[in-house]
């Protein structure tokens, strides 16, 4: 994986999600540009859902015992 390919961290891609809605919210914006933002947030917002599946999976949950099984929904 080169440095164009870098993985965005939960927080940036929050930042970024942020941006395009505050974006949308305030610029006049043609239909074009509103679908191509559209499109970017629907994209942030898979990126960050996967991501915080995979940190709920390699969660740990410490029981009564002090033993630790997998975090389960």
């Amino acid at each position: 994986m080169d440095k164009a390919e870098k993985k965005e961290s939960l927080e940036e891609m929050f930042t970024a999600l942020d941006e395009t809605v505050t974006k949308m919210e305030t610029e006049e914006l043609s239909l074009e540009d509103s679908f191509t933002l559209y499109h970017k947030g629907m994209e942030l917002l898979k990126k960050c859902n996967e991501a915080i599946d995979q940190v709920e999976k390699k969660m740990l949950v410490l029981d009564e015992e002090g033993d630790t099984h997998e975090f389960e929904l």
